[in-house]
């Protein structure tokens, strides 16, 4: 009960039954339209304009197929973890609020801690992969306006990271202190927007480029007249990777859940935004990654909307690149909160009685009341400056986050679920239900591990390429 009356603001009743479940935490108020925000601000990252590079490695047939069947098995295996919300009995049972309270519940032994382990590490460097990715937006925008005065070729069309992270950090720390997901849906929703705005930006671009005659000679499987070399192959091994890895909402699943009224059914709301938001996730994929692939061919770049792709119309290109900083301000925040909550969870639960870890004190800020804990004022605040500084010594951690995503593909977004879904309904082993489960989890397994060579093989150029602290472009 402490951690839930800490949340309350100061001024309400914390005695009112309005404010609370039937479990006695805090009543929760989110909708199918919060969690659809939600997932579509975890998923529809500025990675969605990579899409295009893994299309142009593995060619149309394949790259649409796998970005249809990984939308399909991410889906699937979502409404399997939705199931396990509640357990035993997925309506009225009793709530795992974390991804770790379920897989205790449900497969005992220390899974749980292994979850936690995978789940918690994807997370906390997905803080550090994006203060990378926005510091990287911003510079584009200055390199484009530079060019524009300079020259594609000028010298001076060089900027230093560094500042762009420290002042990501110094936003992260204010957004930090928004308490849970609870709070946060006005943030996704902005981002979501966002996101959608410049995915709609990079496909507009590119069905220009295409309509304008100017597009790209492409393949149906790939240039088999060309000579593979073994780059090519380890491109086609991180290009299936990235459409796996791309569509990954395991992580934040439970946690979005958790922000769910409890009527209807939670397990029923989410089943639905799961539909939503794979439907759309997997449709702006296919937009993105289909168009960019046919304005830029064989050639298409890493990301189609920084310096090394679209150059003109300028001020459209930037701004795409301020809807991707806004949005993955708002990303940072959304996937990095159930790291911040299972942290604070275990500190109220070592140290029950301390004021410092439970106690709220009000702020008033103008006419509004916000609720401050100074817990989670320094430790969300340490936790987003050590981000930044690792940002800055490791310029080349988003190859990293590639291979702490492939590591984490298989055991969080197919093991887990489907080994909670064959206890949950006693499923025989050596059945046809089981063949076919465990088919899927040995198939997936294996693309993990193709994604991770990719990413190691990424990560090993990266390292020699890139000095800390003294990343420029």
């Amino acid at each position: 009960m402490i951690n839930e009356v800490m949340e309350v603001e100061n001024g309400i009743n914390p005695n009112s039954s309005d404010l609370f479940d039937d479990d006695g935490r805090l009543k929760r108020t989110g909708s199918v339209w919060t969690a659809y925000a939600h997932l579509i601000t975890g998923v529809i990252g500025a990675g969605v304009l990579s899409l295009a590079w893994a299309m142009a490695q593995l060619g149309w047939f394949l790259g649409i197929l796998c970005i249809v069947l990984f939308s399909a098995i991410t889906l699937y295996t979502a409404n399997l973890l939705a199931d396990c919300y509640r357990s035993p009995h997925p309506v009225t049972g009793k709530r795992n609020t974390t991804y770790m309270d379920a897989v205790k519940v449900h497969l005992g032994g220390k899974m749980h801690v292994y979850c936690g382990v995978v789940q918690y590490g994807m997370l906390a460097g997905y803080g550090i992969g994006y203060t990378i990715t926005i510091a990287l937006s911003v510079v584009t925008i200055l390199k484009n306006g530079c060019y524009a005065k300079n020259g594609i070729e000028a010298p001076a069309c060089r900027f230093s990271f560094n500042p762009y992270m420290i002042a990501v950090g110094i936003i992260e720390i204010v957004l930090s202190q928004i308490p849970n997901f609870h709070d946060l849906a006005w943030l996704s929703i902005l981002a979501a927007i966002m996101s959608f705005g410049y995915s709609f930006i990079g496909v507009g671009l590119s069905l220009a480029t295409v309509i304008q005659g100017k597009g790209a000679k492409t393949y149906l499987f790939w240039n088999t007249q060309a000579h593979i070399s073994a780059n090519d192959v380890w491109n086609k091994l991180a290009a299936l990777g990235n459409v796996a890895l791309a569509s990954a909402i395991a992580q934040i699943s439970i946690d979005i859940q958790d922000s769910l009224k409890s009527s209807p059914a939670e397990n029923k709301v989410m089943k639905k935004a799961n539909v939503l938001g794979m439907s759309t996730m997997a449709i702006i994929f296919l937009l993105c990654s289909c168009s960019g692939y046919a304005a830029f061919g064989s050639l298409t770049p890493s990301n189609i909307l920084d310096s090394s792709g679209f150059k003109k119309p300028l001020w459209l290109v930037d701004s795409a690149n301020v809807f991707i900083i806004i949005h993955l301000i708002g990303a940072y925040q959304v996937l990095i909160q159930p790291f911040y909550h299972i942290v604070e969870i275990l500190a109220s639960e070592r140290w029950p009685n301390s004021s410092f870890i439970t106690k709220e004190h009000p702020v008033k800020i103008g006419k509004m009341i916000i609720s401050m804990n100074l817990f989670r004022l320094v430790w969300r605040s340490i936790f987003v400056v050590v981000a930044t500084v690792l940002a800055m010594a490791l310029p080349f951690f988003n190859y990293m986050l590639s291979l702490l995503g492939a590591i984490g593909f298989w055991p969080s977004t197919i093991y887990f679920p489907v080994e909670m879904h064959i206890v949950r309904n006693k499923i025989r082993k050596g059945s046809f239900k089981w063949i076919g489960l465990q088919t899927l989890s040995v198939t997936c397994f294996l693309v993990s591990v193709v994604a991770a060579c990719g990413a190691i093989q990424g990560l090993t150029k990266a390292v020699g390429k890139h000095k800390p602290f003294m990343y420029e472009e």
